[in-house]
C-alpha cells in the first residue's frame, strides 16, 4: 500500500490500483502550498466528518475526478448537491468496493458543514483488503471503542490525530496505538493551526519509548506499507 500525505488530515492510500483520498483540505492550508489539487488523484474520496478543514477541496476534486464519495450520510448528501457521486454511511456495517472493504467507526467529535448545516455523525474508517488493513481515526478523543478495532482487525498501520486541543494529543494517540495493537503510526492533524502545534522530536521519542514508530511526513511525502 502506497501512502501519500497532503497535509493536516489529508492523505491518500493506493490499494489494488485504486486511490483512496481522505479528508481533502489542501488549498486553504499554507503548509501544503506546494500541493496542486489538479494533480491529486482519487478514485474514492472518504470524508470523516463535515468540518471545513476536512472537506474544503472535496467538491472540486470529486467533480474533476468523478470519484465516489464515501461519507457520513449528511455529509454525503451535501456532497451530492455539489455534483458528486456518493455512498452514504453511518457506524455499523462494512460495505465492499473495488478490492477493499470500509467500516465506518465511532469518533468523539462534532460535525457541521461549511454552510452551517448539521454534519451528522463524525467517525473514522477501518479499511481492509488483500493488500493489508489500516485505521484512520478521524477527528476524535480517545475512546474505549478503539479496543474493538484491535480485537477484530490486524492493522499494517494507523493514521492518528496527535495535535490535541480538538482531538487526541500525542499521549492519547500512544494509548490508542496500544488499544488497536498497532506499532506503525502516521501522525495527522498537527501544526496547521497554533493550538495544535507539536514538538516533533519529543512526540517521536515518546512513541519510541512506548515501542511504537511515529511517522511525521511533510506535505507531499510518501511511505510504502
Amino acid at each position: 500500500m502506497n501512502f501519500t500525505y497532503y497535509g493536516h488530515a489529508c492523505f491518500a492510500v493506493e490499494i489494488g490500483g485504486k486511490t483512496l483520498l481522505f479528508d481533502p483540505f489542501i488549498t486553504p492550508n499554507p503548509l501544503a502550498a506546494a500541493i496542486k489539487i489538479d494533480t491529486v488523484k482519487a478514485d474514492y474520496i472518504l470524508l470523516s466528518h463535515g468540518h471545513v478543514d476536512h472537506v474544503a477541496d472535496a467538491p472540486a476534486i470529486a467533480q474533476r475526478t468523478g470519484a465516489l464519495v464515501i461519507a457520513p450520510f449528511e455529509v454525503a448528501r451535501w456532497m451530492e448537491k455539489q455534483g458528486a457521486k456518493i455512498h452514504g454511511v453511518n457506524p455499523g456495517g462494512g460495505p465492499g468496493f473495488d478490492g477493499f472493504k470500509v467500516k465506518f467507526v465511532n469518533a468523539i467529535h462534532s460535525s457541521s458543514l461549511p454552510d452551517g448545516t448539521y454534519g451528522g455523525c463524525p467517525g473514522g474508517f477501518v479499511i481492509t483488503s488483500a493488500e493489508g488493513n489500516f485505521y484512520y481515526c478521524g477527528d476524535t478523543a480517545l475512546t474505549r471503542d478503539m479496543e474493538l478495532i484491535g480485537e477484530r482487525d490486524s492493522l499494517n498501520f494507523a493514521v492518528l490525530c496527535i495535535g490535541g486541543n480538538f482531538t487526541m494529543d500525542v499521549d492519547d494517540a500512544i494509548r490508542c496505538a496500544e488499544m488497536i495493537r498497532c506499532d506503525n503510526i502516521v501522525g495527522v492533524h498537527y501544526d496547521t493551526f497554533p493550538p495544535i502545534k507539536i514538538n516533533h522530536e519529543q512526540a517521536q521519542e515518546k512513541f519510541k519509548i512506548a515501542g511504537k514508530r511515529l511517522h511525521l511526513l511533510p506535505p507531499g511525502g510518501s511511505l510504502k506499507f
